[in-house]
């Protein structure tokens, strides 16, 4: 698939993204389909012949890809207009991102057929749950906006605020939350294990623990807790929202916040 071809989607999302709510069934048909064609973008810029191509811009495009699924799938039960408006122009741009920063190479030549699995689980861990932490953070705003004081400057009606009230209620939002978090919990507790019990086959050395591994383990504690934290004591609102964003940062730091340290400021590739 040429590269250029991800203008494709990208232009659709952002027509989507835009188009009045009366034209229901355009933006739903238009973003499924803008969906369905940065799949094949991802899968080409992805995936090759014996390797893999990996970096942090994939990593975003695959975010805001799972990110599209997750609003087109709920918005079938849940009005979710406000984050049409928020989350289609953020995957207009994270579709092109690889064109400018494409990453590295994992050959797979010599690894176990394990590898590849567990580069997409992980990737579908990490993707969903960057989903989680910008879900937290429109919460967050959310809550701030509800408590502004009127002829406030967050209390003015801009296009940012509209679109902020334009979110379901806090309690809808929190349900989306949780559903987010327990899949992406479950998919890092795969790509923590495949990491831990296949390590030889994997990587071909033993579990080494380097930066990714800890920050991996320590992100999939916190993650852990606040599901428990909600289970058998009912933890919610901001309490929630503190565990999800620092879940989200300690993961950042394992794995995307290095790639892009040394692909985008030390213009380096990782091994």
């Amino acid at each position: 698939m040429h590269p250029y071809f991800s203008i494709v989607p990208a232009l659709l999302y952002a027509v989507c993204a835009f188009l009045p709510v009366q034209r229901w069934r355009t933006i739903s048909l238009g973003t499924a389909t803008a969906w369905l064609l940065h799949f094949g973008v991802l899968w080409s810029e992805v995936v090759s012949p014996g390797s893999l191509r990996v970096g942090f811009a994939v990593m975003l495009s695959a975010a805001l890809w799972m990110s599209v699924a997750a609003y087109w799938f709920e918005n079938r039960n849940f009005s979710l207009d406000g984050l049409r408006m928020l989350v289609l122009p953020c995957a207009a741009v994270a579709v092109l991102l690889p064109l400018l920063f494409v990453g590295s190479v994992l050959s797979l030549e010599g690894r176990s057929a394990l590898f590849a699995w567990h580069i997409a689980i992980a990737l579908l861990a990490y993707s969903t749950l960057t989903i989680a932490a910008f879900h937290a953070v429109l919460m967050t705003l959310q809550e701030s906006r509800l408590h502004a004081r009127p002829g406030s400057a967050w209390g003015e009606r801009t296009w940012f605020g509209a679109t902020i009230d334009r979110l379901p209620a806090l309690l809808t939002m929190e349900k989306l939350l949780f559903r987010m978090i327990g899949l992406g919990f479950v998919l890092l507790t795969f790509t923590v294990l495949s990491g831990v019990v296949f390590s030889e086959q994997l990587f071909g050395k033993a579990l080494t623990w380097d930066h990714k591994t800890v920050f991996a383990l320590l992100s999939w504690v916190l993650f852990g807790m606040l599901l428990g934290g909600r289970r058998w004591q009912g933890w919610r609102g901001r309490i929630a929202l503190r565990f999800t964003l620092a879940g989200f940062v300690t993961l950042l730091l394992a794995y995307v916040g290095s790639r892009f340290v040394l692909e985008v400021v030390l213009h380096r590739g990782l091994p």
